[in-house]
């Protein structure tokens, strides 16, 4: 219908009802996030993807799986994985007092981390986690907090490499957020409008470094629902200027953006006005997202009336369909099979991740 599939939407409950079914199979619908209360154990969410592929075979599901306090399944075999903060301590301090002396053993572990990570979600049919976080450890944002590597843009470029490596190791794509920086804003986007009121110049000398480190590459990118005043009138998610003439053209990235979740408060604003959620998905899109998320709304009223929204939209010629867009959401899909997890637990690169975090917890 479109060739264009921008929607991510979430789940109810730990299995399809008719509904969900009806709305995944919309051709507008490009993936699935998947959230704990999609989850009870392995073989519960194993059942699950596998009905998903049986909607559409091509949808992207995805979960925001990090470590610490963000880490969507635990129990049953999955790893408990470290916050994010962990892999910082570690590179300043490997136990021998020289700061900087743990680098070698902190990237070692943040590969580690990738690979346990990415196998283990893949095992249980899940293609691509909301993995890493790029945020600077300034100690201002309360939702960001341990989730941030370090303070130093240089540590957080490294040790997100060495992550994305690991997810790279067993097919994993991977996310960089939350472009071009929400650590150091106080307020969370979840429940208002964070603003930050430094200049383009200091945000892209300390917060959006990685991003042009990294811009080669990352697979895809998540921008804040925060305000840059100093930069655009709008949030970095429905901005141009921050999209397509920093991100796109000045940073030369080129994979797939995503929009953080429209459903959260900081995406309701935009040019000082209340949005619908069709609203914010068509300003996202506009701006330069290629797939928007819409997530935790109940009984799905609201996405039934954003893929009705964006249909009319597209009727009406106020949104348009991207092929380029649709060809990077395509590519974040693993081109490989994943081994069950019986096979998963034999394979050997995947112990010797496994018995590397155990030495460094």
């Amino acid at each position: 219908m479109t060739g264009h599939a921008p929607l991510i939407l979430d789940l109810e409950g730990k299995e399809l009802g008719a509904a969900e079914r009806r709305r995944l199979a919309h051709p507008l619908t490009g993936g699935v996030i998947l959230f704990a209360r999609n989850w009870e154990n392995r073989a519960q969410l194993l059942q699950l993807t596998r009905a998903i592929e049986a909607v559409r075979a091509d949808l992207l599901i995805c979960v925001d799986h990090e470590g610490g306090r963000v880490q969507r399944f635990c129990g049953d075999g999955f790893t408990r994985l470290p916050a994010m903060r962990t892999l910082g301590a570690m590179w300043m301090d490997d136990g021998r007092g020289a700061p900087g002396s743990g680098a070698l053993r902190a990237t070692n572990a943040a590969t580690a981390i990738g690979h346990v990570l990415g196998a283990e979600l893949r095992a249980c049919g899940v293609d691509l986690s909301f993995t890493p976080v790029l945020d600077l450890a300034w100690g201002r944002s309360s939702v960001i907090g341990d989730r941030a590597l370090h303070r130093d843009p240089r540590v957080v470029a490294l040790l997100a490499k060495s992550l994305m490596h690991g997810l790279l190791q067993v097919g994993m794509a991977h996310c960089g957020k939350h472009f071009p920086g929400h650590g150091f804003a106080r307020a969370d986007s979840h429940t208002g409008l964070p603003v930050d009121r430094r200049s383009l110049r200091a945000i892209l000398a300390d917060d959006a470094a990685p991003y042009q480190w990294l811009s080669s590459t990352l697979a895809s990118v998540m921008p804040a629902h925060v305000l840059y005043p100093r930069v655009d009138s709008r949030p970095a998610g429905f901005s141009q200027r921050w999209l397509q003439d920093i991100l796109r053209r000045q940073l030369r990235f080129a994979g797939a953006i995503f929009s953080d979740d429209l459903g959260m408060e900081g995406a309701r604003c935009i040019d000082g006005r209340r949005v619908s959620h069709t609203d914010a998905a068509i300003a996202a899109l506009d701006a330069g997202c290629d797939l928007v998320l819409l997530c935790n709304q109940g009984q799905g009223l609201a996405v039934d009336e954003l893929i009705a929204g964006l249909e009319q939209a597209q009727a009406r010629g106020r949104w348009q369909p991207s092929l380029v867009s649709e060809s990077r959401r395509l590519a974040l899909r693993p081109a490989t099979r994943a081994p069950d997890w019986d096979a998963l637990m034999h394979q050997r690169a995947y112990r010797q991740a496994r018995s590397a975090l155990e030495v460094h917890d």
